[in-house]
């Protein structure tokens, strides 16, 4: 089916729509996890992490900035993979951007928990009420909970890249070594976050499939990210 000037013209929008968030979104993540939520939270010692949240209280504030940055461009990228893979199938396009937005929906409920945590940390109200080891034991159990919520959410995330990788696949004109990469990022995310949240314990498994899929699940989604801001829209799309 040969496009009109008019529809290309949309699929170049949708295209550059999605990269320019994905892209956002990639920036916004190391920020927020991969520097400030790294640096910030020192596993199993309550102490240190309360400590450095005092000390770093706006950096703290930043990375809540950066996950509500992510959360929206979530919700544009769902829109626009939507727009630009319904040609191909209308009704698993869909069903992918809804798999997006309930995933947006759960990292939401998240990142309600970093907020409790900067009230319990930014409040003298609350270091009265409780005793110090309380106060570190609330504040631990809330950002094991965004991590935990969030691992939840992106279970239902793999999904929607499995429908994406599927739709990419069916496409003639997105490359077919970027639909594959989808694929197996979906069964990383899958995969890891299943074992990460009802086998936590499986030390052993968790670091192979985290060396098996860490790049497919790096690489996947942005590399479909550069594809669509350097050609996507730019091909006929073959349907």
């Amino acid at each position: 089916m040969v496009s009109s000037r008019k529809e290309l013209t949309d699929q170049r929008k949708m295209a550059l729509t999605a990269a320019i968030s994905l892209l956002i979104m990639t920036l916004a993540a190391f920020f927020s996890y991969g520097f400030v939520h790294g640096s910030l939270v020192v596993q199993g010692d309550a102490t240190a992490t309360y400590h450095n949240l005092l000390s770093s209280n706006v950096l703290f504030k930043a990375e809540i900035l950066g996950w509500i940055i992510i959360l929206f461009c979530d919700i544009v990228v769902a829109w626009a993979f939507y727009m630009f893979l319904r040609p191909i199938d209308n009704h698993l396009s869909l069903l992918g951007a809804w798999f997006r937005l309930i995933y947006t929906a759960v990292l939401g409920i998240a990142i309600l928990n970093l907020i409790l945590v900067l009230l319990l940390t930014n409040s003298t109200v609350h270091s009265s009420l409780f005793k110090n080891d309380q106060l570190q034991a609330h504040v631990m159990l809330y950002l094991t909970a965004f991590e935990t919520i969030w691992s939840i959410g992106l279970i239902i995330f793999g999904g929607h890249l499995l429908l994406v990788g599927y739709l990419a696949f069916k496409s003639n004109s997105i490359p077919k070594g970027i639909s594959i990469l989808l694929l197996i990022a979906s069964i990383g995310y899958i995969a890891t976050h299943l074992c990460n949240t009802f086998f936590p314990h499986f030390d052993v498994i968790m670091t192979i499939l985290k060396f098996t899929f860490t790049v497919p699940m790096i690489v996947g989604e942005l590399g479909f990210g550069i594809w669509l801001l350097l050609r996507g829209g730019k091909l006929i799309v073959k349907v």
